[in-house]
This record gives C-alpha cells, sequence and structure tokens, in this order.
C-alpha cells in the first residue's frame, strides 16, 4: 500500500527525521553565521589600526546568541565608523557615510525580527541591508588598497 497508513505511523522515525532536519538547519545556520563573522573580521582587518572603532577579533562575539543582538550595534556601525574615520583622515569625501545608517538600519531590523507578525518582513528586510552593507564595506576595503 502506498502513502501514509495512520496505522502503521511510528513517532520514534518522525522524530528522528525532525531531529535530523532541525540539525542540518542549525548546522547551515552555524555556517552562514561563521562565514559572516569571517567577512567582517578582514574588513576590521582592511582598515589600518589607528582607525579601527575596535579590535577584529572581537566580531567573533556575534557567534554568542542572545549576546549578539546587542553586539551587532557595535560590530556593524563600529566597522562604518572604522571606515568613515580612515577616509576623514586622507581627506576622501566621495565615501558619504561609508555605510552607517545601511548598518544602523541592518541592526534595527534584525531586532524587529522577534515581533510577531513584523518578523517575516522585518527578516527579508534585515538580509537585503547586510548584503548591501556588506558590498558597500567591500568597496570600501578595495578603496583602501588602491589608495
Amino acid at each position: 500500500m502506498n502513502g501514509f497508513d495512520p496505522n502503521h505511523f511510528d513517532p520514534s522515525v518522525f522524530m528522528a527525521t525532525f531531529g535530523a532536519l532541525y540539525g542540518v538547519i542549525l548546522v547551515v545556520a552555524l555556517a552562514i553565521a561563521i562565514f559572516i563573522c569571517y567577512l567582517l573580521y578582514k574588513l576590521y582587518e582592511a582598515v589600518p589600526a589607528q582607525f579601527r572603532a575596535m579590535e577584529p577579533g572581537k566580531v567573533w562575539l556575534l557567534l554568542i546568541p542572545c549576546f549578539n543582538i546587542v553586539w551587532m550595534f557595535w560590530v556593524y556601525p563600529g566597522l562604518a565608523k572604522s571606515f568613515k574615520a580612515y577616509f576623514d583622515s586622507v581627506k576622501d569625501d566621495s565615501v558619504g557615510d561609508c555605510g552607517a545608517k545601511l548598518a544602523l538600519w541592518y541592526c534595527i531590523c534584525t531586532c524587529c525580527c522577534i515581533i510577531p507578525c513584523v518578523g517575516a518582513i522585518a527578516g527579508i528586510a534585515a538580509l537585503v541591508l547586510m548584503i548591501l552593507f556588506l558590498i558597500k564595506a567591500h568597496e570600501l576595503k578595495n578603496k583602501i588598497k588602491t589608495a
């Protein structure tokens, strides 16, 4: 007989399958978080030490659950502030705010993800803002290398 037979439903198989799927999702999410921290680490490293708002190694604190919700308000805007400090020192006004507003809005949207009914929209907005910020920061990093 093909299909679902409620008389032969085995809850242990269901729970094992659900647990395995949940484990895979957690591993993928952790891998993405590690990759983003690595990108941020490299971006902070590209800024000369005297202009950094924080040391590059501190971005790894974003991997701590719950603490990362607060810490991202130092990491992302701090990176924009670091780039801005460097470009101000070389008198380059073409960079604008170096993505400071993008960073702040990303952090706000990420916090709004926990609000019911708003979370999905805020999550999509946060993803888009994070990608835009990382692209902007990468462009600034390349601009430092060419300067």
